[in-house]
């Protein structure tokens, strides 16, 4: 029997399945040396591709269960992603190898994709326009909890079990949110609504939402912006440690620098009914390419190791920059998706985390144990998704009528 929700627990619950993305990012960073030690790394892999082919492993689930929202019903796809989640968790846990950790780590990444489009689906099929940018914003301030907490316990679950003991967390994170769903949350596409999954019509309506170019510029700018984030994920723990010689308390210091994510995201909630997503995504844009700017600057000037009190400021001015755009360019990117909102949701994430894990593993590559690599990640993005979005807002918005 399913019991009404309110919107409350609604907000709360979309939050904690989105956070399962970043649950399974952050809490393994603290990790990242001692996997690597323990399994060993053998080239061309290395941990940074713990992270980077995890987000690979999105882009392709996104494809898949996107699609299958629009047919089988939201509930149905995303318990089938957490079931897949859970079978990559199982694949990482106990693996001897950095290959088979990595194989692991991008089957877990298909199923995540499963909670994470599924639940954008789920908030499009109820609010619209900047009532819904308001809601995405209220679950991002919510989300960001977690990569606050999530390195710093792990790093105290890490020191008691090992690293795989994390992977038992995932499990139980993900088998305890799919009770959650299939107890609490109505289904909230009726069937009369329902888009059969066939091969033709994916291609079809897929072909009319990327030939939307207000949607194509937006799903360009959306992964630029979050491959500036995985940058920071993929070399900040070896970044405090080689530049800094934080190891113990690099938890403290990522929490510190999340709390911008989730100020940002905070404040954009009270603000971007009063100022609309457009104008807010431009301040977004504004503040980060200006604090990768002044962050190339600093490393510039002090050989790529600036004082770590001027590195955690410009982050976490970047990191509040990040947080501004993140729920209004999904709500941007979703507006003109009309009957196709399963289905854009998984182009726009997909080919968001696709250009994301390109821009990270491209420039992850000259990483150099200094802030360079990650300052030109923070200003390319930032100057490069304005231009694409200045151009987008531009463009038709007429929502995308879907072929049945």
């Amino acid at each position: 029997m399913i019991v009404p929700t309110s919107f409350r627990e609604r907000i709360a619950l979309y939050a904690l399945l989105t956070s399962l993305t970043s649950i399974s990012i952050d809490a393994l960073l603290p990790g990242l040396r001692q996997i690597g030690a323990d399994v060993g790394v053998t080239p061309p892999l290395s941990t940074q591709h713990i992270i980077s082919l995890f987000i690979l492993g999105m882009a392709v689930g996104e494809l898949l269960l996107g699609p299958l929202s629009d047919a089988m019903g939201r509930k149905k796809a995303l318990v089938l992603g957490l079931c897949v989640y859970a079978l990559g968790t199982v694949i990482a846990m106990l693996a001897g190898s950095l290959e088979m950790v990595i194989l692991g780590r991008f089957i877990q990444g298909i199923g995540v994709s499963g909670p994470k489009i599924t639940t954008r689906a789920i908030i499009r099929d109820q609010f619209e326009g900047d009532a819904m940018a308001r809601v995405m914003s209220f679950m991002f301030t919510l989300f960001i909890l977690v990569p606050m907490l999530a390195p710093a316990l792990a790093q105290g679950i890490i020191t008691a079990g090992g690293w795989r003991s994390v992977f038992g967390v995932y499990l139980g994170v993900a088998g305890l949110l799919g009770l959650w769903l299939v107890i609490r949350q109505p289904e909230t596409l009726p069937p009369e609504r329902r888009i059969p999954f066939r091969p033709r019509l994916l291609l079809l309506n897929g072909r009319r939402i990327l030939s939307n170019q207000r949607v194509t510029l937006l799903i360009v700018a959306t992964g630029l912006v979050f491959g500036a984030q995985l940058v920071y994920l993929s070399t900040a723990a070896n970044l405090f440690f080689d530049a800094y010689g934080i190891a113990e308390t690099f938890p403290f210091y990522f929490a510190m620098l999340a709390t911008g994510i989730g100020l940002a995201s905070f404040l954009n909630a009270q603000l971007v009914q009063r100022f609309g997503s457009d104008s807010m995504a431009r301040y977004g844009f504004v503040g980060l390419t200006a604090a990768g700017l002044a962050m190339l600057a600093a490393s510039g000037f002090w050989n790529g190791r600036p004082p770590l009190p001027v590195l955690m400021v410009l982050t976490f001015s970047a990191f509040f920059a990040i947080g501004v755009l993140f729920g209004n360019l999904n709500a941007m990117a979703m507006r003109s998706l009309g009957q196709v909102a399963g289905l854009g949701a998984s182009l726009i994430a997909s080919g968001s985390s696709l250009i994301a894990t390109l821009f990270a593993i491209g420039l992850g590559a000259f990483y150099d144990g200094t802030t360079l690599t990650l300052s030109a990640g923070f200003f390319l993005a930032g100057i490069g998704a304005l231009a694409l979005t200045e151009l987008a807002v531009r463009a038709d918005a007429a929502p995308v009528e879907a072929i049945r």
